[in-house]
């Protein structure tokens, strides 16, 4: 137990930069992806009210809807924006510059949303959820970047996938904070939206405190001092010669290059594989259907019968489940491998969707069917906390090298945001052309998924980043030369 304390004191610094990195990194994606839930009836009866004041008429329930989805879809399109600028951010400012400059977003787009009903302006609210759409999109690719950038290479998935937990606690934490109880009430809706500048505040205070990423100080930046104190702070050791060599031979093998920007790494022969990797994994994290489940989740739980001023309490669980399954696989993905994670976690969830799918079919005639459903939705959501919700962030940072990392973020996180809204503006057709059926197309991606990753995606555990990049390039030629 003495040891163990030992240990955590050594490595305090980096625990501290997890923390710091994430509460306004990750942790604010699943916030502000959960926040706008609860408030829901109330921004469009104000949307009404609004609308009505200024010219003399009731907006009809198409026209409210239709606004409300610029509200959900802002979110997105910052969101798009934010990973675009990222990878330029990434390579300017640093990795930890780059963070605490994005707060500026989603301070700017909290105060927005929590003015509008005072100065009763709905586009405020649309401009505001925009502004943290760009913070959390620089935060998602940017977070995975430093951490595991700063981590060493023994623990360097558990660190790297430190960010999920994260993402899920804020998920949890935006679902628990929108009861009615504490500020899911109708005269409390604006202060809930603008909540999500809690997060960036304590980001603001913390991270100061920790250092840049090593590796961005020595390969892009060429200060070997300064690389040399932040290894030794974040690993909590005076001996940082192991770790030291490793660095400055992947410099070594990068000398002369710069910073790759996207389009540089569309005519890079050299990462075609990395490339056709993050697409693939970048895709179905969304394609998947695991936010298509939380969309479903209320239907399901009103067919099992559950009250609906009781439904908002087992959604919480929902996030929970998302919560442990992504720590549990952080406990794990340096003993089990990034390929396993995934693999079990699109599987499982191929088997949660046939099994959906068939509750769903039977749901009106088997009386136990709805419970059914029920398990199906937790076990999906367990399923994608396994792997892809965590693991799919992590793989980018070690199968690309320092100069081509932050665009391949880029186009990861832009991947993601892209999806997202296809999913959400797509969903409510699927339901409506497939019925209990709209699982299927999900489903059918998670199972393809699976394969490819099965066929094409190599073991990275226990590999150094310059060891991944040269069996990588060996890889990439060899398919060149075939």
């Amino acid at each position: 137990m003495a040891q163990a304390l030992k240990k955590l004191l050594q490595i305090r610094c980096l625990l501290l930069s997890i923390f710091a990195t994430s509460i306004g990194g990750t942790f604010q994606y699943g916030f502000n992806l959960s926040i706008i839930n609860a408030p829901t009836t109330f921004i469009q009866n104000f949307l009404n009210e609004t609308w009505t004041e200024r010219y003399g008429m009731h907006l009809e329930s198409w026209v409210i809807t239709l606004l409300w989805s610029f509200i959900v879809v802002a979110y997105a399109i910052g969101g798009l924006v934010g990973s675009l600028i990222a990878g330029p951010m990434a390579i300017k400012l640093g990795r930890k510059g780059s963070l605490l400059s994005s707060n500026i977003f989603v301070l700017i787009g909290a105060l927005l949303m929590a003015l509008s009903k005072t100065v009763k302006s709905f586009e405020l609210i649309i401009i505001g959820r925009f502004f943290a759409g760009i913070n959390s999109g620089v935060g998602l690719n940017v977070n995975p970047m430093y951490l595991g950038e700063s981590a060493p290479k023994e623990i360097r998935g558990l660190v790297a996938l430190s960010f999920a937990p994260f993402t899920a606690a804020g998920l949890v934490l935006g679902q628990t904070i929108g009861l009615r109880q504490i500020l899911g009430r109708e005269e409390l809706w604006p202060l809930l939206l603008a909540s999500c500048a809690v997060p960036a505040l304590i980001q603001l205070i913390t991270l100061p405190w920790c250092p840049e990423s090593p590796r961005y100080l020595l390969i892009d930046r060429g200060n070997k001092d300064m690389c040399m104190k932040a290894l030794r702070r974040l690993h909590g050791k005076d001996n940082i010669t192991t770790e030291m060599d490793e660095m400055l031979e992947e410099q070594m093998a990068l000398q002369g290059q710069k910073a790759k920007r996207l389009w540089d790494l569309f005519r890079d022969h050299s990462v075609k594989q990395q490339l056709i990797i993050t697409f693939v994994l970048g895709s179905a994290m969304q394609l998947c259907g695991n936010d298509a489940t939380y969309t479903y989740a209320a239907y399901v739980f009103r067919a099992a019968g559950i009250p609906s001023e009781n439904i908002q309490y087992v959604t919480i669980g929902t996030g929970c489940s998302e919560f442990t399954t992504s720590l549990t696989s952080n406990l794990f993905i340096d003993r089990i491998g990034r390929r396993v994670l995934l693999m079990g976690g699109y599987s499982l969830m191929v088997g949660c969707g046939i099994l959906f799918t068939i509750s769903l079919t039977l749901q009106d005639k088997i009386i136990w069917m709805p419970y059914l459903s029920m398990a199906c939705i937790f076990a999906s959501i367990l399923s994608f906390g396994i792997g892809p919700a965590g693991v799919t962030g992590v793989i980018p940072m070690e199968i690309f090298d320092q100069t081509a990392r932050p665009a391949a973020y880029m186009i990861n996180g832009s991947l993601l945001w892209i999806n997202l809204i296809i999913v959400v503006m797509a969903f409510p057709f699927i339901v409506e052309g497939l019925g209990s059926f709209c699982y299927v197309p999900f489903l059918s991606i998670s199972f393809l998924t699976a394969l490819f990753i099965g066929f094409f995606l190599p073991e990275t555990k226990g590999k150094t980043l310059l060891e991944i990049s040269q069996e990588f390039h060996s890889r990439n030629f060899k398919a060149q030369v075939e």
